[in-house]
């Protein structure tokens, strides 16, 4: 679980007039490092982009220029997958190369905004912008600033994380995929990933459990469910009234506070609140369970 997220403001137009640059790193499902520098785009500063972001030629003046600064964008930035939110920050990047005729970094992209229109429905066609997506969420951040904007765009990608399973490595394969507008729930996300749904072995010590998975697992979700198919549980897809047990991944599980859950996880936990017997438990200790069940034998499971 590690990406880099960047995001530009320019001074003009031209998107290779950046005067400001921010990456956020994320690793473990946190914020782990961060950096920001003005830069001296050698441009004009238009009135409008000034307005939206409040950086002139004056604080700019003694800044390093694109050329000086790509060593560290590069140290940042290079074999990583690197989150932007829409191409215009990817495109900045690449322009500003040229100007300088230098080459671009070489990295892995991931467009946060493909993500969350893949995700949720209610983003696929609008309203997928920040500052709105932010809000939704609860996630706080003053826009425009070229390290914020980043910041954010990494705490989204978090959601989508924990709402699909998928992480970043998995993105990059899923948001290549077409986005039919016309029929989503079928040609959209909810194509991927393949049904998780099994029948449970009724040998198994487990049989008669109904089981679903959330967040980020340690191995593919495929796997885990044949696992737990072995051991006799019903795996579905989704939280209802017939599931008995949610299996989340270990980091989730450290998270699971407010707003850091699953969709999947709030549903579970109304059932349990309406009565319905569900057990909440994270995922190695629900493989330590199937492996005990697996050799009986090996003595207690600590």
């Amino acid at each position: 679980m590690e990406f880099e997220v960047v995001d530009v403001e320019t001074a003009n137009a031209n998107l290779s007039s950046i005067c400001q640059i921010g990456i956020a790193s994320f690793r473990d499902r946190e914020l782990a490092d961060s950096w920001v520098s003005l830069v001296n785009p050698e441009d004009y500063f238009s009135a409008v982009n000034v307005s939206i972001h409040g950086i002139d030629e004056a604080q700019v003046l003694h800044a390093p220029t694109w050329a000086q600064v790509l060593p560290q964008v590069n140290s940042r930035l290079h074999d990583r997958i690197v989150v932007s939110h829409t191409p215009f920050d990817r495109v900045a990047l690449t322009r500003a190369c040229n100007r300088y005729d230098l080459s671009t970094c070489a990295c892995t992209w991931l467009d946060s905004a493909r993500v969350v229109r893949m995700v949720w429905p209610e983003f696929l066609r609008s309203g997928y912008g920040l500052a709105n997506v932010a809000a939704r969420f609860g996630i706080a951040y003053q826009a425009h600033d070229a390290l914020e904007d980043a910041r954010c765009a990494g705490m989204i990608l978090l959601r989508a994380v924990a709402e699909t399973g998928l992480g970043p490595e998995e993105w990059v394969i899923r948001a290549a995929h077409p986005i039919d507008l016309d029929n989503h729930a079928h040609n959209g996300f909810h194509e991927f990933p393949p049904s998780a749904k099994r029948s449970g072995d009724p040998n198994g010590d487990l049989f008669g459990e109904v089981l679903v998975f959330t967040g980020s697992l340690s191995i593919p979700r495929q796997e885990a469910a044949d696992a737990a198919a072995a051991a006799g549980c019903r795996v579905d897809d989704g939280v209802t009234k017939h599931t008995t047990m949610l299996v989340v991944g270990d980091q989730d599980l450290r998270r699971r506070a407010g707003h850091e859950k699953s969709s999947k996880n709030m549903k579970a936990e109304r059932l349990i609140a309406q009565g319905q017997h569900i057990r909440i438990l994270g995922e190695s200790d629900f493989m330590r369970i199937v492996s005990w069940t697996e050799s009986p034998s090996a003595g207690n499971p600590n």
